[in-house]
């Protein structure tokens, strides 16, 4: 009779055991539909040891009774998975530093573990930024700031030569996409300095589809901040299958819990959506 030795954790191999630093997979929580605490169960007690953290995406804590927030995350801290409250803080955090630490005394109080500030959303200057991560810091908690890439359009003239006083009829002007990753790559270091955990990377314009991912701004991003500081959003299974294979499975990636099987399975030795994957190199033993 065969025995399976199922996967397992060292450094020699995709990447260590829970908490991991590096190799991370965040998964969505209840936003679009709600799931029940026996989904959250099974899921944990099914894939636990392959999720990292759960996020309760787009402010659907803010709707949900106290208890059962606690609950969830009670669930969560159970199977050694942080919880984060996904981009919501900046509703609060616009109020300024007093209630900042109210925030932070009752995400400790409700079981969050790291406070996501999105930096695009606060619209505040840069060193309340950098202010509001100390606080948070300080506060015992972790604060992961997420970051989105900008493309936006300059409008240039239409320029050629032209006899004087003859007519040429009008064209329309061209457009040139400017995009801020420059930018962003700075205030994502100024906060790394700060004390932030990671630099979240949202999807949107860069990775939100496969067929038209930005491979030069990912690039840039992680050449200059490191592929354990920067959590990008995977939208779908080819664009996690496109960051294992460029980047191994090192990178951290933010998915739907759905994906959690097909990307440990890409994580492992060989990448590639083959569930044999998962089990070590000497899988089957007699």
């Amino acid at each position: 009779m065969a025995a399976y030795r199922w996967k397992s954790f060292f450094e020699d191999e995709d990447r260590p055991e829970k908490p991991r630093r590096y190799g991370v997979t965040e998964i969505r929580g209840p936003n679009y539909s709600l799931f029940s605490q026996n989904v959250l169960e099974d899921i944990f007690e099914s894939m636990g040891q392959f999720v990292d953290g759960l996020k309760f995406s787009g402010g659907s804590y803010s709707l949900m009774p106290q208890n059962y927030i606690k609950k969830v995350t009670d669930i969560a801290r159970r199977h050694d998975i942080y919880v984060s409250t996904g981009d919501w803080g900046e509703h609060w955090l616009r109020k300024g530093p007093s209630v900042v630490k109210e925030y932070i005394e009752e995400c400790k109080r409700l079981g969050f573990d790291t406070i996501e500030l999105d930096a695009g959303s606060l619209e505040i200057p840069e060193e309340a930024l950098l202010r509001y991560i100390r606080m948070i810091k300080s506060g015992g908690l972790k604060v992961k700031p997420e970051f989105a890439v900008k493309f936006n359009k300059a409008d240039l003239p239409v320029s050629e030569d032209r006899a004087f006083g003859a007519y040429i009829m009008p064209r329309p002007r061209s457009y040139d996409f400017v995009e801020d990753v420059d930018l962003l790559i700075r205030r994502a270091e100024r906060c790394l300095e700060a004390g932030a955990d990671m630099i979240m990377i949202d999807a949107e314009d860069i990775c939100q589809h496969a067929e038209s991912l930005r491979a030069d701004v990912i690039a840039k991003i992680i050449g200059r901040l490191g592929v354990e500081k920067t959590m990008f959003e995977a939208s779908d299974a080819k664009t996690s299958e496109w960051f294992i294979r460029q980047y191994g499975p090192k990178v951290n990636l933010f998915v739907d819990r759905s994906q959690v099987m097909d990307l440990e399975c890409l994580r492992g030795r060989s990448a590639g959506k083959n569930h044999m994957s998962v089990l070590s190199s000497s899988y089957l033993l007699f």
